[in-house]
């Protein structure tokens, strides 16, 4: 992992890239520009995600141009909030900025962010004011942000983005976390409850489209659900206690028919059904048991959270 980097005035700008060499070229002016007004010093530190596209080599340019931009490679796609935590790592200054490469997080709104990091404030969003997503993005989100919520324990999970503020120092709180599975609003909870949002424009997306599928959103809600709380285990209990429960009902009400009526309940389907549901409510907590196990599982197998293939300077850290 990169080595930690003694900490100095300025803004460490981190910013995950996948398949963005013609958007970088577009961002890289607007964000420097923008970096040189707001701060004494600032650096930009690229993480290339196993971009399929040439997108590292625009980085490279770009290191060459600038000593004020670093680039570090990933051996393969490990995914955002992965390639994040390495520019976090990497950052050198106090105040770290994190966006999104395709330029829908405009860069002249770090600005309005800074300002609401005071001193009673350690984490500021910028929530886009109105998101263009179709309706089934837009679900899938909002079952991203329920399972934040839960996870993070903090209102402002709501109000969650890409496109985020925060004090480097907060990195403390999990720089031994190895996990494949990361989400870094999650493990900023791990530091500090002082978070505030403010609204900021979106810019539509200037090439390509989004990563992020209906598919892979529900699959990080469940990632951040089962790997940072312990909620569903609860959940899977108090289902279980109500169906055990609701079992002692129907066997009270079988007995005293047989006593009271002389009969009992008449019917097969009667009794498919009960044995039907008290099946699927002991699959579905045997389910969420197994996510369960399967996380301790993948911990046990130490699979790395990143590995660095090479970087454009020799002071983010060895591969490892």
């Amino acid at each position: 992992m990169p080595r930690p980097t003694p900490l100095a005035p300025g803004i460490s700008a981190v910013i995950p890239v996948h398949r963005s060499e013609k958007s970088l070229p577009l961002l890289l002016p607007r964000l420097t520009a923008v970096l040189d007004a707001v701060a004494s010093a600032h650096e930009i530190i690229l993480v290339d995600d196993g971009s399929p596209d040439r997108s590292w080599d625009a980085i490279a340019t770009a290191a060459k141009e600038d000593d004020r931009v670093r680039g570090i490679r990933l051996m393969r796609n490990f995914g955002q909030h992965n390639a994040l935590l390495v520019g976090i790592r990497a950052a050198r200054y106090q105040i770290i900025v994190t966006l999104d490469d395709d330029l829908q997080n405009p860069p002249e709104e770090i600005g309005r962010l800074l300002e609401q990091l005071t001193d009673d404030v350690d984490v500021v969003y910028g929530s886009p004011i109105s998101e263009k997503h179709s309706l089934w993005r837009s679900a899938a989100s909002r079952i991203t942000k329920f399972a934040l919520q839960e996870a993070m324990g903090a209102p402002a999970a709501r109000s969650v983005s890409s496109f985020r503020v925060f004090r480097t120092d907060l990195r403390r709180a999990f720089e031994r976390f190895q996990s494949p599975d990361i989400s870094v609003d999650v493990l900023l909870t791990w530091a500090t409850s002082r978070f505030a949002a403010i609204g900021v424009r979106q810019e539509p997306r200037s090439e390509g489209r989004s990563n992020y599928t209906f598919g892979r959103l529900v699959h990080h809600a469940l990632n951040m659900m089962t790997g940072f709380t312990s909620r569903p285990l609860r959940v899977a209990s108090m289902v279980g206690f109500l169906f055990t429960i609701f079992g002692v009902v129907v066997f009270v009400v079988v007995v005293a028919r047989y006593f009271v009526g002389g009969n009992s309940v008449p019917g097969f389907p009667f009794l498919a059904s009960i044995i039907a549901i008290f099946s699927g409510v002991q699959l579905l907590i045997l389910g969420i048991m197994g996510e369960y196990v399967a996380r301790m599982h993948f911990r046990l197998m130490e699979r790395p959270t990143y590995v660095v293939a090479e970087t454009t300077d020799d002071d983010a850290g060895d591969p490892s």
